[in-house]
Formats: structure tokens, C-alpha cells, sequence
């Protein structure tokens, strides 16, 4: 299956990214869920929209709560399968908002709590930077088409 590799890829060079920059791009595997679906941007800008709403609710939520460590991961995890919910069930119900609206339930919580730990644009920036590493590195190997 092709999502393997691209995920091996993806931590290789997630790993020496970090190493690096010192900047992660979401988690590991992400950048090789983003590569796999790099010919669906709805889907891609689903999962960003996703993940800025958990972002902005946990943002939100810190104010009346203390969040920090491990109980702002479980809660930045929680709100993204919230929102993913939410969106498949406006889906249902036949609001459009895209195909399938974002890249499963654990990947915006994952990219929404590095936007809280390393700001939001550094995040983009390194997220979009190693993907296309990945998506370019599965098309030179022969394992995905553009």
C-alpha cells in the first residue's frame, strides 16, 4: 500500500527536518497522509480548515481552563474529532463543504497542536515544504502519479 511508504517517507524526513529546523510539521506522519492525497485539495483544504477551528477552539478554551502538556493534546485531539464529526454530519444532512471534508479524525488534532506549539505559519510552511518532499519522492520512485 502506498500510504506505508509515503508515511516511511515522511518520517525520514520529518526527522531530519526537525533535526534540522527544529520545526515539526504536525506530527510525523503527517506530511505522508498530506503527499498521498496532494491530487485532492479539497480534501487537503478540509483538513486545514479543520484543523484551524481545533486550534482556534482549544485556543479559546484555554482562557477558562488550564491546558497544558498532555491535557492539551488529548483536548486538541478531542476537538478535531468534534469538528470532523460536525462536518460529516452537516455532510449528511446535504450541506456540501467538500467530498470527504478532511484527512480522518486524528490528523487535524495533530497539525492543530503544532500550530499551538510552534505558531501557525512556521507550521504551514514546514507541513506544505516536507509533503511536497514526500509527494515528489513517491513520484520519483514510481509509486504515485501526478
Amino acid at each position: 500500500m502506498i500510504l506505508n511508504e509515503a508515511i516511511a517517507v515522511g518520517l525520514l524526513y520529518g526527522f531530519f527536518f526537525f533535526e534540522w529546523v527544529g520545526l515539526s510539521a504536525g506530527g510525523f506522519v503527517v506530511p505522508g497522509y498530506m503527499a498521498v492525497q496532494m491530487n485532492n485539495p479539497p480534501l487537503l483544504a478540509g483538513t486545514l480548515i479543520v484543523s484551524f477551528l481545533t486550534y482556534a477552539t482549544v485556543k479559546v478554551a484555554s482562557r477558562f481552563t488550564i491546558l497544558y502538556g498532555r491535557r492539551r493534546f488529548i483536548i486538541m485531539i478531542l476537538a478535531g474529532f468534534a469538528w470532523q464529526w460536525a462536518f460529516r454530519l452537516a455532510l449528511v444532512a446535504g450541506f456540501a463543504f467538500a467530498a470527504d471534508n478532511s484527512l480522518g479524525f486524528i490528523i487535524p488534532g495533530l497539525i492543530a497542536n503544532e500550530m499551538e506549539r510552534q505558531g501557525i505559519w512556521p507550521t504551514l510552511l514546514v507541513l506544505l515544504t516536507i509533503s511536497v518532499m514526500v509527494w515528489l519522492t513517491l513520484i520519483a520512485l514510481g509509486l504515485l502519479r501526478y
